[in-house]
């Protein structure tokens, strides 16, 4: 059901695994942040289920944006390159591992170093060969495209700039994260990181999806940027504070 919409944006109240308020094959490009399954506190979501389910839930998440996206759409996927609460886990390669059985197919993997440091709490064994920890402070977005990677520029519009393409099409993007404090939500991503995926991978007008919208930065990243956004999320209180978040910055 729609919580929200204009002629260029849909806020949909509702549950990924459920919703039916998406038609097959009506997305050009995916760009989200699921929960992260390090104990968030949502207020709809359990993110400290075991290692097993996170990867069982994320299967059938990303089977249904697989439904959902164009012949030739794409999926940008930010996630942990790996975590070590409860246990090492490679993240980004069992991630990457699922979307292609399910039938996407990989394109790159772009690194996003946070420039955050501070969060390192845990050593391992301290100035010991015994069991030291080695902990990247750095986030992925993993590129996939459903069927054909190539789109035919004819009839479309780019409006990604020179200086832009150079430094995007390099695969290591460092900007700051986002403040919780200010944003209002347990785990925002930064503008910049949609922003950055919609220009690049996306022409203007076409419809952008972020089956996790939480406080809506997806959707502010492609109505500032002359595209047309559709977000899915599940609690409510996050689609009124999307809502709430685009009528401030005018997007809406």
């Amino acid at each position: 059901m729609d919580f929200f919409a204009t002629d260029r944006l849909r806020i949909i109240h509702d549950d990924i695994l459920t919703t039916a308020a998406l038609a097959p094959e009506s997305v050009d490009l995916i760009v989200t942040s699921p929960p992260y399954n390090v104990d968030i506190q949502y207020n709809s979501h359990k993110d400290d289920v075991s290692y097993e389910d996170y990867l069982e839930f994320s299967k059938k998440w990303m089977t249904r944006c697989y439904e959902w996206t164009k012949d030739n759409g794409r999926f940008c996927l930010n996630v942990p390159l790996d975590k070590n609460k409860g246990g090492q886990q490679s993240v980004t390669a069992d991630l990457t591992t699922i979307a292609k059985e399910i039938g996407w197919k990989y394109h790159s993997t772009i690194i996003w170093n946070e420039q955050n440091i501070s969060r390192r709490t845990a050593w391992g064994s301290w100035l010991s060969a015994s069991a030291p920890y080695v902990i990247a402070p750095v986030e992925t977005i993993i590129v996939l495209y459903k069927n054909e990677w190539k789109r035919d520029a004819k009839g479309k519009q780019s409006d990604i700039l020179r200086d832009e393409f150079l430094q995007w099409t390099n695969g290591v993007w460092s900007f700051n994260g986002e403040s919780k404090k200010r944003i209002g939500h347990p785990a925002p991503f930064p503008v910049e990181l949609p922003r950055r995926c919609i220009k690049l991978f996306s022409f203007v007008d076409d419809v952008a999806l972020d089956p996790f919208l939480g406080s809506g930065t997806t959707a502010l990243a492609a109505l500032q940027n002359n595209r047309r956004a559709v977000g899915i999320e599940v609690d409510e209180k996050y689609c009124q504070l999307a809502v709430e978040r685009l009528k401030k910055d005018q997007s809406l």
